[in-house]
């Protein structure tokens, strides 16, 4: 029954109530949801069933990669901040998000290769290749590439700014170096911080919240690694050797990426322990 500008009514004997609020806010409209679904168009004529899963799926990663991209910034402002819980907080945070994404390519193999054959000659030349935020947060991570930001053509003017901001500003490494040099160490050469890392590994007791930002590094290093090597294989079971839509070498490039490490002293140091 209505109630003025709510509607009340009972589900299972509970009383529950729609709208109490007068309607100022709704779960639609906080989360802009008309704008939202809408953002799934088709380029397929006749539409192909699985183009709308493709499009989900991309969709859905580049909105990871903007909470992986706010929560990165956060804990490399929080290291510079001296904030170290509040650092590996956030990176933990990251890990959780990056298994997810890795563990939906499953749902992108639901997609058998006839089915993508049925569209794919329509999202030439565009390719993941492009994506601006992937690439920044490589950048941020701390593989920084600025051939890139000259190689890709197709960059828009806020784009473009937004590579060479990350470009500039310091990465994840370079905040941890800064906590370990506010912990005394020199770090002025990779030799020094080799030291300075078995000294933090060598004495977990003293520098346990050193020594566990660390592994929160590595973690992140290892699951990006991760998702490298499952997109390839995916691309693989999918396309086979064929060029990737943007023009580069497909699957070819993508395993020209799997020996990527971003830190590699941090990957170097299980060696001497």
């Amino acid at each position: 029954m209505s109630t003025g500008d709510g509607v009340a009514g009972q589900w299972g004997g509970t009383d529950v109530h729609f709208g109490e609020e007068g309607g100022r806010l709704t779960y639609g409209s906080y989360l802009r949801l008309p704008q939202l679904l809408d953002q799934q168009r088709l380029e397929s004529d006749p539409p192909a069933h699985d183009e709308l899963l493709f499009i989900t799926i991309h969709q859905v990663y580049e909105l990871w990669f903007k909470q992986v991209l706010h929560e990165l910034t956060a804990s490399r402002d929080a290291m510079l901040a001296g904030e170290l819980w509040l650092a590996e907080h956030l990176l933990r945070r990251v890990h959780t998000i990056e298994r997810v994404q890795t563990q939906q390519v499953d749902i992108l193999e639901t997609m058998t290769p006839q089915d993508f054959g049925e569209f794919r000659h329509r999202l030439s030349p565009a390719s993941g290749f492009q994506s601006v935020q992937f690439r920044e947060i490589e950048f941020l991570s701390g593989a920084k590439d600025p051939s890139f930001v000259r190689r890709f053509r197709g960059l828009t003017e806020a784009e473009t700014a937004r590579l060479h901001r990350r470009l500039d500003e310091p990465t994840l490494w370079d905040a941890y170096l800064e906590v370990l040099r506010k912990a005394g160490f020199d770090t002025d050469s990779e030799d020094s911080v080799r030291h300075a890392l078995r000294k933090v590994a060598g004495d977990r007791s003293q520098y346990a919240a050193i020594w566990e930002l660390a592994e929160a590094l590595l973690q992140h290093d290892e699951l990006a690694a991760a998702w490298r090597a499952r997109h390839v294989v995916m691309v693989e079971r999918m396309i086979g050797t064929k060029p990737g839509t943007g023009g580069s070498s497909g699957a070819n490039y993508l395993r020209s990426r799997l020996d990527l490490r971003y830190y590699p002293l941090l990957w170097n140091l299980r060696t001497a322990l």
